[in-house]
């Protein structure tokens, strides 16, 4: 019994004529004519034991007509998905492909759930990242307090105030190597001893 047809071959087809049968044929046991519906998608070796899986599963004759079916620029894609199927029920006879599906989707849940956690981490990180550091002394602030140091160091030179010797405390404070607190240091200082009585002198 000759090989259903149902479409036109390829020029590459190994069916009818030209080096053997396909591999539906060669399992089927008959003549691969030329047009062979199978022998585009199913070699002579390996061809042979994927379409055993086929052919358990759907049958030759309704993978014949279900090909016959489809536009030539699809049958590729529909004989993987049943070679696929095949396959599969082959090796779970009870669930078959739906078991892959099911490791998918599984697959899907866990890839999902760890991109979530992924994004809700990102949007942590740049919002601590936008977020303003400690906030440090203005720069109005700053001039503010280098203004106040002038004036009073301006005070006491025009008033010829005489200031006293600094005692051991503001000496170390004002050592150069406390730049950090030199100007408050100096601040500090002048208004000391402008409270304590060596105001200007009439």
């Amino acid at each position: 019994m000759d090989c259903e047809g149902g479409g036109k071959s390829n020029s590459n087809s190994k069916g009818g004529g030209g080096g053997g049968p396909c591999g539906a044929c060669k399992f089927l046991r008959r003549k691969c004519v030329r047009g062979c519906i199978f022998a585009p998608y199913f070699e002579s070796e390996q061809g042979a034991a994927h379409f055993a899986a086929v052919h358990k599963v759907f049958g030759a004759s309704n993978a014949s007509k279900l090909l016959s079916r489809i536009p030539t620029h699809h049958r590729l894609d529909a004989v993987l998905t049943l070679s696929y199927e095949a396959l599969a029920r082959a090796k779970d006879p009870v669930y078959g492909c739906v078991a892959h599906i099911f490791v998918l989707q599984h697959q899907v849940v866990k890839l999902q759930a760890e991109l979530a956690y992924v994004q809700a981490r990102l949007s942590t990180l740049q919002h601590i990242a936008a977020t303003p550091p400690f906030p440090f002394p203005f720069p109005h602030e700053t001039s503010s307090s280098s203004d106040t140091h002038i004036s009073i160091m301006h005070y006491v030179d025009h008033n010829n105030i005489h200031l006293q010797p600094l005692p051991p405390s503001l000496t170390t404070l004002l050592n150069p190597s406390h730049d950090d607190n030199l100007q408050d240091s100096a601040q500090e200082f002048a208004l000391m001893y402008l409270a304590a009585g060596s105001g200007p002198r009439f």
